[in-house]
This record gives C-alpha cells, sequence and structure tokens, in this order.
C-alpha cells in the first residue's frame, strides 16, 4: 500500500506520543477513498508542484505524491515535521516531499513556486491560512481545501446569500470559489463535532492594486462588523461619519441605505475608490 490505513495512522501517533489537539486542529483522514477523492477532485497534474499546509500524519500528502506531484508541506509541529519524510520514504521511496516546519501563517517563502494549493485545513485558522497563501504565492493559480463545512460555504457564497459575509468578498479578490462536495466526519481520527466540505478555486486577476485591496478589504471588515445596519451607518466608522460614507456611496454608485451583503467585491472597491 502507498496509502495509510486507519491502523497505520494510529499506530504512527503511539509511536510519536501523539494526542490531537483541537488547539491545532489536528483530525487526521483515515479513509483511503477519500484521500484519492479530494486528489481527483483537486485535478493535480503529475509534475506539478502543490503546496500543502498541515500534512499531519501523512494522509493527504501520501495521496498527492502518488499522483505523481512534488509537495512542499508546511506543518507547526515538529514531530509530525520530522515523522512525515521517513513515512513518504517508507511507502513511496522515490517521491519528491519538502517539509517546512513553520506557522502556516507566517509563511513568506517557498523552496519551489507552487501552482496548486491543497489542504486539510484546521478549522480554527482555515480562511486566514488559505487568504494569506493567496496573498503571498501569486504562483498558486488553483486550489482544493477541506474546511469546516459552514465555513466553506461562507467561502463560496454569492452576494445575497444568507452566509454571504467577509470571508466571501475576501476571497473573491482572488478567484472564483465553489463548493465540491461534503466529506463526513466519519473518515476522521479523532472524529469532530462537524462535517467537512470541499471547496474548489481558480484564481483570477486581482482587480486593484496592493493599497486598493487594503483599503477595500478595511471596508468589507466594517461592513460585515455590522451586517445589519446600512452602508451610510456601518462605513462611517472608516469613511468620517454617515454623510462622509453617503457622499463616499453616492460618487460609487451604491446606494448609501444598501447593506454590506448585497454587494460583490467590485462594489467594494468602487468604493475605496470614489
Amino acid at each position: 500500500m502507498s496509502l495509510l490505513g486507519p491502523a497505520q495512522i494510529r499506530d504512527l501517533a503511539e509511536r510519536l506520543d501523539l494526542q490531537p489537539t483541537k488547539k491545532l486542529g489536528q483530525n487526521f483522514v483515515i479513509d483511503a477513498n477519500t484521500v484519492r477523492r479530494i486528489v481527483k477532485s483537486a485535478g493535480v497534474v503529475a509534475g506539478e508542484t502543490v503546496v500543502e499546509v498541515g500534512p499531519g500524519l501523512g494522509s493527504l500528502t501520501l495521496g498527492l505524491l502518488e499522483a505523481g506531484v512534488s509537495v512542499v508541506g508546511v506543518e507547526i509541529d515538529r514531530r509530525l515535521a520530522d515523522q512525515l519524510p521517513l513515512t513518504v520514504f517508507e511507502l513511496q521511496p522515490d517521491a519528491r516531499l519538502t517539509v517546512i516546519t513553520e506557522d502556516a501563517l507566517k509563511v513568506t517563502a517557498l523552496p519551489d513556486e507552487p501552482t496548486v494549493f491543497v489542504a486539510n485545513l484546521p478549522y480554527n485558522v482555515s480562511v486566514p491560512v488559505l487568504l494569506h497563501f493567496l496573498e503571498r504565492f501569486p504562483s498558486i493559480d488553483r486550489g482544493l481545501v477541506m474546511v469546516q463545512a459552514e465555513v466553506g460555504e461562507r467561502v463560496a457564497a454569492g452576494p445575497g446569500s444568507k452566509v454571504y459575509g467577509s470571508p466571501s468578498v475576501k476571497a473573491a479578490w482572488y478567484g472564483d470559489f465553489s463548493t465540491a462536495g461534503k466529506v463526513s466526519r466519519q473518515v476522521f481520527w479523532p472524529v469532530p463535532n462537524v462535517d467537512s466540505i470541499l471547496v474548489r478555486f481558480e484564481r483570477h486577476e486581482q482587480p486593484g492594486t496592493e493599497p486598493e485591496r487594503l483599503a477595500t478589504f478595511a471596508l468589507v471588515d466594517a461592513a460585515f462588523q455590522q451586517r445589519r445596519k446600512m452602508l451610510r451607518q456601518s462605513l462611517s466608522a472608516v469613511l468620517g461619519d454617515s454623510t462622509a460614507a453617503s457622499a463616499r456611496l453616492d460618487a460609487a454608485g451604491i446606494a448609501p441605505t444598501a447593506r454590506g451583503e448585497e454587494l460583490t467585491v467590485a462594489d467594494f472597491l468602487a468604493i475605496a475608490r470614489a
């Protein structure tokens, strides 16, 4: 076998004296069919370089390597980072793997230029990690992440949806996002309290400059911190006061009585530029 099964995963955890922690979002995939489903959905091509955040014990890593790609794994837990190359060498000795032991939110450089991002992201930091890698590594042109179902649906939501929010708008700055199927909690060890979902994305050209992105994201944060309020109220603190906010919104062609959940990323950018 070139992938890990439930018994092998538990044996590895015991060998490392590993007690999966909620703080690090450690829920390991123990089902090989689910791993291969994720790899297939990601559409990776042999010879590509994939960056994987939180490879853990290596379930998904081995599935990616089996597909013939090179993997750069970013792992915060040193025990796991040290063990991963040993596990891979044992099961797939010819695989191409590089492991970086670091907090994913602090990574600013990678040894290769990955074109694909594939990860089972820790629930508590999934959106910040995803946005960080899209911002820092423009070579990433597509990817697939497994996240908490509620979070994934929010990231992929469009304007007007009940779950549309700040993550939806910020993700849309970088690319087109869509859900690609749910994943049962039963394929994880330990079993989490929620189901997961696959979210696929393809990068598109950023709609504005870096200063415009920062200004746009500040408006997005303000709008959704008070999502029930009209924009002339929710943006008043950022734009001066409600009168100034109304003037800016009018100049951008946005109704001051609109709410953040109605606006696209292009609308928020228009306000920033107004």
